[in-house]
């Protein structure tokens, strides 16, 4: 009888297929980091005397600039269609807080439009939101 040699295989580990794990990691991270993100105009804060923090996951924020460009959410809005988002909003959740956030240097005509607004809905949860200084 004669025998053949076998050569034995030494056991590896498939690294290929870890880049790709990295990668979907990566891309799983970034999505839920873009998920979490909150959205702020570039204002200079007024001060005030008292605070109150609230939840910002629960208010519906309205930025007024100075030029009088009203947005929410990053989409710049005309006060007709603010006042529809606002009746949308109320209608899913009647304690929504609505929050106005204006620069310092906005004239008051500008902030009066969407107050004049909300009284008109009889809105009652209305703040007027400042910086904390820190």
């Amino acid at each position: 009888m004669f025998s053949i040699k076998r050569k034995r295989l030494k056991p590896s580990i498939a690294t290929s297929s870890m880049s790709d794990i990295g990668f979907l990691l990566l891309i799983f991270i970034m999505v839920i980091s873009l998920i979490n993100q909150r959205y702020e105009e570039k204002i200079e804060y007024t001060e005030a005397q008292q605070l109150e923090k609230t939840e910002a996951d629960e208010n519906l924020e309205i930025w007024i600039r100075r030029d009088g460009a009203i947005s929410i959410e990053g989409d710049y809005i005309s006060l007709e269609y603010m006042e529809a988002l606002i009746v949308s909003a109320v209608s899913q959740d009647p304690m929504v807080r609505i929050h106005l956030i204006a620069d310092r240097n906005t004239p008051y005509k500008y902030v009066d439009e969407a107050v004049k607004i909300l009284q008109k809905l009889q809105h009652r949860v209305v703040s007027f939101v400042v910086r904390e200084e820190l």
